[in-house]
């Protein structure tokens, strides 16, 4: 008798895995890359404290959506089951690829818009002409976040995992 494969959708300790481990590294990692990239901008020099503050919240937040929708895009893409089963280095470089595409598309149009404007210390990304510092905050955060599903996932053969209820 062989054990039917439960995708990751129909697993609780999946869910709890993404939304108690991965979600909230995410979030942190995103929020320390958005204080520190600030001064890239043209509102570092431009805006109040609150201004700041707000535009940090907003764009840590949409970070936080959008990390969050190319890992269930990935996982839908590649088919996976459980935690267990994920093949990472595939999951991980399709989340990646579409969390940098969106970036890519996205600077592009709100710089092109004028709805923000890098300042003349935002290192450029030759060629795609975007800032050096979201591109790289949408490899290096989404690469944390995958490194911290694989610790996740090894220790769910020993008792790491336990406490998200596996």
């Amino acid at each position: 008798m062989t054990q039917s494969r439960v995708p990751w959708s129909h697993s609780a300790a999946t869910w709890r895995v993404i939304l108690l481990g991965y979600a909230p590294f995410v979030l942190a990692a995103h929020l320390a890359w958005e204080i520190a990239q600030l001064p890239l901008y043209t509102i570092w020099a431009q805006a109040t404290p609150g201004e700041l503050a707000f535009a940090v919240l907003h764009c840590t937040v949409g970070d936080l959506m959008i990390a969050l929708n190319a890992l269930l895009f990935a996982l839908i893409a590649t088919r996976s089951g459980e935690l267990a089963e994920w093949n990472l280095p595939l999951v991980g470089a399709v989340a990646v690829a579409i969390g940098l595409g969106y970036t890519i598309a996205s600077e592009r149009l709100n710089v092109g818009l004028a709805r923000w404007a890098y300042s003349d210390a935002m290192p450029m990304v030759p060629v795609l002409d975007v800032g050096l510092a979201p591109f790289v905050q949408w490899i290096a955060v989404p690469l944390a976040a995958f490194w911290l599903l694989g610790r996740l996932r090894r220790g769910a053969r020993g008792s790491e995992l336990r406490r998200y209820g596996t």
